[in-house]
């Protein structure tokens, strides 16, 4: 079996298993649990939901006579054959308990049929790491985790692990022995109780339960017992215990992993009829499968089939339809969550969703969004100040996008040239560089080097010319006496995440200089922290004559750009030159402001530099042939490929599926630009997956 077999794709199949005994607990009427969830309509409420189940089979302890533990080892057999078939089969296996023992079988099976290590989420009130030794009660419910790790009876262990204590997770644990804690403790278990949750809450620790559980794995299973859940909402369990999970919390948790494509079985047990006051446990029972197994893909297909129906088609999406963000993560209408290492374009620089500019958002929003620039308002000088004081330009111009931004900064050069310099109307030039991207405009895109930007689109405007990127020599050749700016990105994103050679920027500042020739650095995608630096120009001690931002100074939320320079060159304007109707509005500027002072006081520059160089680190430990070069600076990473072997947009696509949301550029290179509030177990988590995706291209094209 391939690694690649084992992805969860909505098409699986989902074949159920009941484990039908409760001899390892003090009650046994756990035994008539999965029969009593199958009664109660659990097929029906599968096909409801557009999940293709089947029932396969109901193992049920024998009658007669046999000790709990010889009874318990043949069914757990027997159910490790089961899910080891099911796996084979290319299904995915469902077990119901019936008491917690059945996880003995459950795990057992699925390590037989993977091809590797498998992680384990075991979410359970208890510790279940009793050994014979250790339990008082002798209960075999409470030893199947310590069983899994190879601690316990010889008819259970089968004299060996099924899994390596740093690839499983406790999640929910309040009530247990201290030997059973010692045991995981020496073991390396990481247990997340229930006090760590409710300080941290239950997506947090999830989150970082699902990072541990999946390094250096396979792939993980899901193990839950009901009595994690607060009685309140889970009467019908075997061992309840109070100040548990409350049921919707867990459910709205769950639904990060449905069908994740590294999930590779499911358990529910302990579920117990006849405690189960008004069928709410399994009626809770049924909510948890409809998070984690429910098929939602026909709603993102409606969506984007709405979307090529009704829109424009400027844009090739990945088939990916986004509905939520925090943080770091992202999730689609399915409710999978994705780690964004895109950040649109480095725009949510600051994470989704920043609890700090959401409060200024809505406060501004209720008090004054929109006036114009026909008056002043209350917020703007605020903005402009601080803007001025963390870049050292003496004025800014507000506007909406970096497009208009750019748009801007080359009025505002050639006005510089016509009435400053001197150069004769009409005849101002503007360098820029091969590869560049500074926006789609008519101007702007008539000094583009990409064919498809200008395919169509003539007349195309005059007034430029294009040199090398990197090649200082080429610039100072191409100066003439008309010459009113040179236009260069300080890292080129677009065109792959292009470093220039250390010093080239200094280079060309001084040549600009000496010709009398504004330097104006892109900064767009490469400013307020993205490199390492406020701005990437200050890599080579550079301060440009003017300066164009963007993206992240909207705070991930609103449109927000500006073009920054000194009073000799914005003198140039007067009213009525230039303008734009939102640029500069309240709602605006205010969360402009509240996003630069979130980037000082959160030290997200220096993040970017410490976890930038470790990104980079992570990224060229990746071996594979199809990897030709990494390069970047800060969190501003591009991964170049052998497009002999596969493009960067196949690579993109694999790499959504594990959970990564990339993008490719021009079909060659993987550009990754997180959130600059990303952790490093973030990073390593991520890392991992693309070295994954790698791993599992490089297998496929060595059987071509």
């Amino acid at each position: 079996m391939s690694l690649h077999s084992l992805d969860y794709q909505d098409s699986r199949e989902i074949q159920i298993i009941g484990s039908a005994w409760g001899i390892g607990a003090p009650d046994h009427g756990c035994a008539d649990g999965p029969l009593a969830l199958k009664a109660a309509g659990l097929m029906k409420m599968l096909q409801a939901i557009q999940v293709e189940a089947s029932w396969r089979d109901t193992l049920a302890a024998p009658s007669g006579e046999g000790s709990a533990l010889s009874v318990v080892s043949t069914l757990a057999s027997r159910l490790a054959a089961q899910t080891a078939q099911v796996m084979h089969s290319g299904a995915f296996p469902l077990v119901l308990g019936g008491d917690h023992s059945c996880a003995i079988g459950t795990w057992q099976g699925v390590h037989d049929a993977a091809p590797g290590p498998i992680g384990l989420l075991w979410m359970d009130a208890h510790l279940d790491s009793h050994t014979p030794e250790t339990s008082q009660s002798k209960h075999l419910h409470g030893m199947p985790l310590a069983c899994l790790l190879g601690h316990g009876a010889p008819e259970l262990t089968r004299g060996r692990a099924s899994l390596a204590p740093q690839h499983v997770c406790v999640v929910g644990a309040r009530h247990f022995e201290p030997d059973e804690a010692a045991l995981l403790t020496r073991l390396g278990v990481r247990v997340f109780g229930m006090a760590e949750i409710a300080r941290r809450g239950l997506d947090r620790v999830l989150q970082e339960a699902l990072a541990i559980i999946q390094s250096g794995t396979l792939g993980f299973g899901l193990s839950i017992d009901l009595d994690v859940v607060d009685p309140r909402d889970a009467p019908g369990v075997t061992m309840p215990a109070e100040d548990g999970i409350r049921g919707a919390e867990l459910v709205q948790a769950l639904q990060a992993l449905n069908r994740h494509p590294a999930l590779l079985a499911l358990e529910i047990a302990e579920y117990h009829p006849h405690r189960d006051v008004d069928g709410k446990t399994a009626r809770l029972v049924e909510q948890m499968l409809s998070a984690l197994l429910q098929v939602r893909h026909q709603l993102g297909a409606s969506l984007i089939d709405l979307e090529q129906h009704y829109g424009a088609h400027n844009y090739d999406p990945l088939p990916v339809v986004l509905a939520r963000g925090q943080g770091v993560y992202l999730w689609d209408v399915q409710g999978r969550r994705y780690l964004d290492m895109m950040s649109a374009y480095s725009a949510v620089s600051l994470g989704h969703g920043h609890p700090r500019i959401l409060q200024v958002l809505t406060q501004q929003a209720q008090t004054l969004a929109v006036t114009s620039r026909a008056f002043y308002n209350n917020r703007l000088p605020l903005f402009l100040r601080r803007l001025s004081e963390l870049t050292g330009f003496e004025q800014a111009l507000p506007v909406n996008t970096g497009l208009e931004a750019v748009e801007t900064a080359l009025k505002a050069a050639r006005k510089w040239a016509h009435k400053i310099k001197g150069v004769p109307g009409g005849q101002a030039e503007i360098i820029a560089c091969e590869g560049n991207f500074h926006g789609r405009s008519t101007t702007i895109i008539s000094f583009s080097s990409e064919p498809q930007y200008q395919d169509g689109f003539g007349p195309l405007t005059p007034g430029f010319k294009l040199i090398p990127y990197g090649d200082a020599a080429a610039l100072a050749n191409a100066i003439t006496a008309n010459t009113a700016a040179f236009l260069v990105e300080p890292v080129q994103g677009e065109a792959g995440i292009i470093v220039p050679p250390h010093g080239y920027l200094a280079q060309c500042a001084r040549i600009c200089r000496e010709r009398n020739v504004l330097l104006i650095c892109d900064e767009v995608q490469t400013g307020l922290g993205r490199t390492g630096k406020f701005l990437a120009s200050e890599h080579d001690n550079v301060k440009p004559d003017g300066v164009i931002l963007g993206k992240a100074l909207g705070g991930g939320v609103l449109p927000v750009a500006a073009f920054l320079a000194n009073k000799a060159i914005m003198q140039v304007f007067t009213p009525g030159d230039h303008g734009s109707t939102f640029g500069g509005n309240p709602l605006a500027a205010t969360v402009a402001l509240e996003a630069l002072n979130i980037i000082v006081e959160e030290r997200l520059v220096e993040r970017s530099a410490d976890l930038g160089r470790h990104l980079l680190a992570q990224l060229r430990s990746i071996k594979s042939p199809l990897i030709r070069e990494v390069r970047g600076l800060g969190l501003f990473a591009g991964v170049e490929l052998d497009t002999t072997r596969t493009t960067a947009r196949a690579v993109v696509e694999r790499l959504a599926a594990r959970g990564i949301l990339s993008k490719d550029t021009h079909g060659t290179v993987l550009r990754f630009a997180p959130p600059l509030v990303i952790t490093r177990n973030e990073i390593d988590w991520g890392v991992r997956q693309i070295g994954l995706t790698f791993s599992e291209f490089d297998s496929e094209l060595r059987k071509v």
